[in-house]
């Protein structure tokens, strides 16, 4: 009967708690953030375009890409030699995302971020 009964991944004693730590571990990278901002909305992009994007070496990049492909936070698709890696899903560019808004709050200094002016934009 337990079987039946799934337990939700945002309670205290979940099981993913670990692993959550381990996600932000992984993104505790400067080049892996920007590797998933410069991912976002873009589709497909390949190592040396994102080499490219966040100044840094192709060799660089793919040890990074490796390490996120491991965790499946990005896919990749081949072509002929080229290889071309996506986001696997949106969270851990929503993840990124949250982490930069509140950065943005950190610094600044009782008046609204940026992104909060871009909210009122769209409205």
């Amino acid at each position: 009967m337990d079987a039946d009964k799934q337990m939700c991944g945002l309670d205290p004693d979940s099981p993913f708690v670990e692993l959550a730590v381990e996600v932000f571990g992984l993104l505790a990278d400067a080049t892996r953030v920007r590797i998933i901002l410069a991912l976002r909305g873009s589709g497909e992009v390949s190592v040396n375009h994102l080499a490219d994007i966040v100044d840094k070496s192709p060799a660089a990049v793919s040890q990074h890409l490796a390490k996120l492909r491991m965790a499946r936070i990005v896919s990749t698709r081949q072509e002929g030699q080229r290889v071309f890696y996506r986001l696997e899903n949106e969270h851990a560019s929503q993840l990124v995302s949250d982490a930069i808004f509140q950065a943005e709050h950190s610094i600044a200094q009782g008046q609204p971020p940026a992104h909060h002016h871009q909210e009122r934009e769209r409205a």
